[in-house]
């Protein structure tokens, strides 16, 4: 029998806002913007071409994503009985790598993705993981 948790929504959004933060972060010319570009093939014109067409609509589906994922990770964190920030991370990290990281290898695999994209895109999103499973289990 699944047992009943509870789930602090307010974690959660905060979780969500914060994954939005360092998506925008990670992906910044500050950061790795750049690098991101050149191993996705994106050009300057590119980019201003899909700016032109309008980010709102992939802004807002990108932070439905992200409030699912931190919703899903309040309930593995939740019934894992987890209120730690260290605790939080661990179980973060975890199912990054065993859902994320094992996943998202197909790209290299199959598509033929640079395997430096491959660094890329997972480093965003254990750090991500680790963040908000931090945050999730400590409020």
């Amino acid at each position: 029998m699944v047992q009943n948790v509870v789930v602090n929504y307010w974690a959660v959004l905060l979780a969500a806002i914060v994954s939005m933060v360092i998506g925008f972060l990670w992906y910044s010319p500050w950061l790795f913007g750049k690098t991101w570009m050149k191993l996705s093939g994106l050009t300057d014109q590119k980019l201003k071409a899909m700016k032109q067409k309008g980010m709102t609509t992939a802004y807002v589906l990108m932070f439905i994503g992200s409030l699912v994922s931190s919703l899903i990770l309040a309930y593995i964190i939740a019934y894992a009985e987890v209120t730690t920030v260290l605790g939080g991370a661990a179980i973060g990290l975890m199912t990054w790598l065993g859902f994320v990281a094992t996943t998202s290898l197909g790209m290299v695999l199959w598509e033929g993705k640079p395997v430096g994209l491959y660094l890329l895109n997972n480093g965003h999103s254990v750090v991500m993981a680790i963040i908000t499973g931090g945050i999730l289990a400590a409020l």
